[in-house]
């Protein structure tokens, strides 16, 4: 059928992939640790920042003795508790003694205050809610709905929760005993976490994440290619999916992370090299970030031989080169399990890979009739293994219904797919771009712009055109130190794109807004529109030529 693929098996083993259930030890985090800590109790699970670790045999016993304390809090099976914590041992700890009841974790991403905020605290429904002591001040602030219990990590902030029921964790621990914990048999196909999406286009959804969607997608990009001696740099927000992924996947494998509080450009390679890491994930800018900095003698010289990158730098290979570092991209997004994966290295730069085994893919119309190879249109999706994509948003069954329509998973993503099976993104479909009766893809405006070495980010939005429709604005963070013109970089563009393509307007900024999962809030630009600041080309005299 046009516009649709059934994936086919590669080289790679994906006997993994079947129409049942992995089992329990293989997928659900409670009988994955204790099965790594009864084979390896010595072996270090997790490394801080501070200095100590935790073996596999420590990681249970502080996942039993946090079950134990929540479950003497009234944590039953089928729960959802509430976590606002920063990376380090108490999110850990919450999160596998959540699990080991298992309840499900709800953890918003710690920049969130206000009402965006309240409306994540009010979707989770959860009676019990975990609270950073640096986070209690603005979580207080909030109508915390069916919440009944606060328990505070740290020590400070807890008078700000005058008149609710507020406990210190730490005390809550000490008080627990780890044989106390329940004995409870949880199932793959039981929710692990409600992961909430970054909200760049509207009030953020909680995505129920199942442990067979995290097993398989820790599969899909881990299996073969990280193993038991693998250490894992993980900067990354354990409240985004790239975090509990490589959190839960070394766990799997019976590797190691290295837990760090954010990414740090200056850094990198240097905490690399102390910790031994040997993967890692980069996602958005962080790469280019990288691969700005000055060059240096040891810049290969790195302990990292395979590291994931979302989006793929337009120069991988030569990324790849300098860092002694291999290099694979994909596809996917809280709800999924990595449907589209590239290879190691991948040649075309451009795409983000072609179909796994174990999913079925339609690139479709706005009726979602399928488009033939080439035309863009929006990606849908289906699995053969039930539980392997969401089954939906937590506390909001229309937003599911209109995702899961027709029998099949709406990503809302814009895609143009090749006969030979490769994939491209194209835009999110509500950042499409209409300028004079084309569709620009701002993606596509983007990865040129990125191609400019006086550029460190960049956003292309559309603004109201006299004209109708859209013109083009292009949203620049220059590179540290750079002095860069926009006619300069206008004159940059013009050979590599389009002349439809072209931004009409220019406007520089010293940061993009984002969210802490590094998305840009595209909204917030949009509604902006066409600020003081901005330089017109047309207003300069600037003259396009039509292509012909």
């Amino acid at each position: 059928m046009p516009g649709s693929e059934r994936s086919s098996a590669d080289a790679t083993d994906w006997s993994w992939v079947t129409p049942e259930p992995p089992a329990r030890e293989c997928a659900v985090l409670r009988h994955v640790l204790e099965a790594q800590a009864a084979a390896h109790p010595d072996r270090v699970y997790a490394a801080f920042e501070d200095g100590t670790a935790w073996t596999y045999g420590q990681a249970l016993e502080e996942a039993r003795q946090a079950a134990a304390a929540l479950a003497g809090l009234g944590v039953e099976q089928g729960d959802v508790v509430l976590a606002l914590l920063p990376n380090g041992k108490d999110f850990l700890r919450t999160w596998f003694g959540v699990n080991f009841l298992g309840a499900a974790l709800a953890a918003p991403n710690t920049a969130m205050r206000g009402s965006l905020l309240q409306h994540l605290v009010t979707l989770s429904r959860a009676r019990l809610a975990v609270v950073d002591a640096a986070f209690v001040e603005r979580y207080a602030a909030l109508d915390r709905g069916a919440v009944e219990t606060v328990l505070v990590a740290g020590d400070a902030g807890e008078a700000a929760l005058a008149g609710a029921r507020h406990l210190r964790l730490a005390d809550m621990l000490d008080a627990a005993e780890a044989s106390a914990c329940p004995d409870v048999t949880v199932e793959p196909w039981e929710t692990q976490f409600i992961l909430f999406t970054s909200g760049t286009t509207g009030p953020s959804k909680g995505a129920i994440v199942t442990y067979v969607q995290m097993h398989d997608m820790i599969m899909a990009t881990f299996g073969g290619r990280l193993g038991a001696d693998d250490n894992y740099l993980l900067n990354m927000p354990l409240f985004h999916v790239s975090g509990t992924r490589a959190a839960m996947g070394m766990m799997m494998l019976g590797g190691r992370i290295t837990l760090l509080s954010q990414f740090r450009t200056d850094s990198f390679w240097d905490t690399a090299r102390k910790h031994g890491a040997t993967a890692c994930v980069l996602l958005g800018a962080a790469a280019t970030f990288l691969e700005n900095q000055p060059a240096r003698d040891d810049d290969a010289d790195n302990p990292i031989r395979l590291a994931a990158m979302v989006p793929l730098v337009r120069d991988a290979a030569g990324w790849a080169r300098r860092f002694g570092v291999d290099v694979t991209s994909a596809y996917g997004m809280s709800e999924l399990s990595i449907p589209i994966l590239s290879p190691i290295n991948p040649a075309n730069t451009e795409s983000c890979g072609r179909l796994r085994p174990g999913y079925e893919a339609r690139i479709v119309d706005d009726c979602d009739v399928p488009v033939p190879d080439g035309a863009i249109g929006e990606l849908i999706l289906r699995a053969e293994r039930p539980w392997t994509i969401s089954p939906g948003y937590w506390q909001m069954p229309e937003a599911t219904a209109a995702a899961w329509c027709n029998g099949w998973f709406h990503t809302g993503d814009s895609f143009r797919r090749t006969p030979e099976g490769d994939y491209y993104f194209v835009d999110r479909k509500k950042d499409a771009i209409r300028r004079r009766g084309e569709n620009v893809s701002s993606f596509e405006v983007e990865r040129e712009i990125l191609a400019h070495p006086q550029v460190s980010e960049a956003a292309a939005i559309g603004v109201p055109s006299p004209h109708g429709e859209d013109d083009i604005m292009a949203v620049v963070v220059p590179a540290p130190g750079a002095a860069l013109a926009p006619a300069e970089l206008l004159a940059f563009l013009q050979p590599r794109m389009a002349h439809f393509m072209l931004p009409r307007y220019f406007r520089f900024v010293d940061t993009l807004p984002k969210t802490p999962s590094l998305r840009v809030r595209k909204d917030l630009l949009r509604a902006e529109a066409i600020a003081p600041d901005s330089w017109d080309r047309e207003a300069a005299g600037i003259v396009i030529r039509r292509d012909r």
